[in-house]
């Protein structure tokens, strides 16, 4: 096939695909023979064949396929001048009406450090092999730096370890300010501020132990703390607010589909498993075990193919209730978004899977939502024991402590903390029933939706009981401090 081709070939092409190319030695084609990453009609990234070697192919289409290809030429040709580590460039090319391409020496059983810190992610917070990946991100970042380059779209998957070097790949994001001189310290703390603003929010007391990385390898400029620390919350609100984007809208992370009759959104690695549960969700939850019926809301535990799922189902309960309902967004769509911004955030709630609005020429009706089934024990049930003595384990208390802290940080409200809402799962609390979930844009807001909130979880117990004593005096109170 034509390279210009791939523009109509979607989201999964039919592998494997010839496709042809040529360079300055003459045509030839290259097979492809999978795919890492697609961005449908505009960027295909795989693995294939080209004149018998095995390549990394980048092929650009559409209208912006000049310009991406001459990005991702600009930046790799900056990391080779300034004597980076990066994957050699075996071939290129561009045509008018075509498209262009970019074949790359494959790295065969490289790992990025992407998936050498999933391998550790679930470690205590900093263990060894935490910062032993960490430290190898930030000598290699800072190295970048010492040369004048950085890397826009700076994340752990855009460094792969392979035969005990370090390599920088994804030439697009590479800029410079000036080329072999070091990076100014604006620059440094920004890129910086994209690197550790990725990194999972319990590492944040040790970003300045975690800096010492970085100046060993580029001590250039003295980095602040503070002024650091404005940078990650800057990036960080700017990636919380993109990825909620991402939530509602067809892209890499989510399928998703609008139309005047329904809204279905999945996450993109869950399409296969959840299209038949969203097309007999109400047959799954009559032959389920339901938690709740009726109403406003029916929810109930099912199993599809040995998988125990959560739906829930919102209800509308007459013509009176629909009124109140259909010109809004769903309480379904309310659940899915913040079930998001919590999984996003690293506060444990069962992963939402999909979504579904049923509408008629844009009106909403019932909905439903599909998540993760968590076994835990609420801590209704984990802390009765506890009632009496006020005994509790110290390790679940301090989960606690550490859940309402990150709570606070983020300015969240629940709605409805019941106990029946904070399951032990994993060593962590986990929150359910996001439905009246709301992150505030100021501590004014926040405060008193977060004196309510605790309010309603202390009511959990009795209040002359020696686990309500216990756990009054470890909640914060007083939010004076919060930023």
């Amino acid at each position: 096939m034509q390279l210009s081709q791939l523009t109509s070939a979607g989201r999964s092409p039919s592998l494997p695909l010839t496709i042809s190319l040529a360079d300055a030695a003459g045509p030839a084609d290259l097979q492809l023979l999978s795919l890492l990453r697609v961005l449908p009609g505009q960027r295909y990234v795989g693995a294939g064949v080209w004149r018998g070697r095995p390549v990394l192919a980048k092929l650009l289409v559409g209208s912006k396929a000049a310009r991406h290809f001459q990005r991702e030429l600009d930046g790799v040709r900056l990391l080779a001048a300034q004597g980076m580590t990066t994957p050699l460039l075996l071939a290129d090319g561009l045509r008018d009406g075509e498209g262009g391409w970019l074949l790359f020496e494959f790295l065969e059983g490289a790992q990025s450090l992407g998936d050498a810190w999933q391998q550790v992610e679930s470690l205590p917070v900093l263990a060894d092999e935490q910062s032993a990946v960490l430290a190898e991100a930030l000598e290699a970042i800072a190295r970048l730096h010492g040369k004048g380059l950085w890397q826009e779209d700076l994340h752990l998957d855009n460094l792969l370890r392979h035969g005990g070097r370090l390599y920088l790949i994804d030439g697009a994001g590479i800029r410079a300010e000036n080329a072999g001189q070091p990076l100014s310290r604006q620059k440094v703390l920004e890129n910086l501020g994209v690197f550790f603003a990725q990194l999972p929010k319990a590492l944040e007391p040790f970003t300045e132990e975690l800096l010492v990385y970085y100046l060993l390898a580029n001590s250039e400029h003295a980095l602040p703390l503070e002024a650091l620390q404005k940078q990650i919350d800057k990036v960080r609100a700017w990636r919380l607010k993109d990825y909620l984007l991402k939530v509602g809208r067809e892209c890499t992370l989510f399928s998703v589909k609008r139309g005047a009759f329904g809204l279905r959104a999945i996450r993109r690695e869950e399409e296969p498993a959840m299209l038949p549960v969203l097309a007999q969700a109400d047959a799954l939850l009559d032959q389920g075990h339901l938690y709740k019926t009726g109403g406003a809301a029916s929810v109930g535990k099912v199993d599809v193919a040995g998988r125990a799922l959560v739906i829930k189902r919102y209800n509308i309960k007459g013509f009176a209730h629909w009124l109140k309902r259909f010109w809004r967004p769903s309480r379904a769509w309310h659940s899915w978004r913040e079930g998001n911004r919590l999984a996003f955030l690293g506060i444990a709630t069962p992963k939402p899977l999909a979504l579904l609005e049923t509408r008629f020429f844009w009106l909403r009706s019932r909905a439903y939502l599909v998540t993760e089934y968590l076994p835990g024990p609420d801590i209704i049930e984990r802390f009765a024991p506890y009632v009496d003595s006020g005994a509790a384990p110290e390790a679940e208390l301090q989960a606690l402590e550490q859940l309402f802290a990150r709570l606070i940080a983020e300015r969240i409200s629940h709605g409805d903390f019941k106990g029946h809402n904070l399951f032990w799962q994993d060593d962590r609390w986990a929150l359910i029933d996001l439905d009246s979930m709301c992150q505030h844009g100021s501590l004014g807001s926040f405060a008193p939706a977060y004196a309510r909130d605790r309010a309603r979880f202390m009511r959990n117990w009795p209040e002359g009981s020696a686990l309500y004593q216990v756990i009054d005096q470890r909640l914060p109170k007083d939010l004076s401090h919060a930023s």
